[in-house]
């Protein structure tokens, strides 16, 4: 879907093999990769991800740091934490992470970005409502104005791949 200039799609898949500028680590404060995306993305990508990362933390909530992108397709890895090291997040903690990583896009002149599901996994939050509150914050986003051109909403589970499409249908 086009809102705005923005290609908006949701992607059923493996996000560490998009050819992409960027892919979002949904990460914790200190910036360690254990499990989920993070794990998947350090897999992929190698563990000189983490060790770039966890270089540049502990970031807080609401912030956001790059790294380079490793063996990975994509020039860079944003992590944005939507949760400390207790592993618990809630949709003000997501939202800010959208919003942070967002922001670091924009600061680095990238087009594309994609996102995983943004506290879903280790965080536990609900699928459903965490894609409308990131295509929320995307909307906001892009109507503040943006350099990106396209935004892929990704995931291994066609369930959160479906929640993604009904919260991008409802864009306006």
């Amino acid at each position: 879907m086009d809102y705005k200039g923005v290609e908006i799609e949701a992607f059923l898949g493996d996000i560490t093999k998009l050819e992409i500028d960027a892919i979002v680590n949904a990460a914790n404060t200190r910036l360690y990769m254990g499990g989920g995306v993070a794990g998947a993305i350090k897999r992929a990508g190698g563990k000189e991800i983490e060790d770039e990362a966890v270089k540049k933390g502990p970031i807080r909530i609401g912030e956001a740091v790059e790294t380079t992108a490793g063996k990975l397709k994509a020039k860079y890895v944003i992590h944005s934490p939507t949760m400390e090291l207790d592993f618990k997040t809630d949709e003000n903690k997501i939202r800010l992470a959208m919003r942070a990583a967002l922001k670091k896009a924009d600061e680095l002149g990238i087009e594309s970005i994609a996102f995983p599901a943004l506290g879903t996994g280790v965080g536990g939050f609900s699928k459903d409502k965490a894609a409308k509150v990131m295509v929320d914050e995307l909307k906001r986003h892009i109507d503040e104005g943006t350099k990106l051109k396209k935004v892929i909403l990704a995931d291994i589970n066609e369930d959160q791949v479906e929640w993604f499409n009904k919260a991008i249908s409802e864009l306006k």
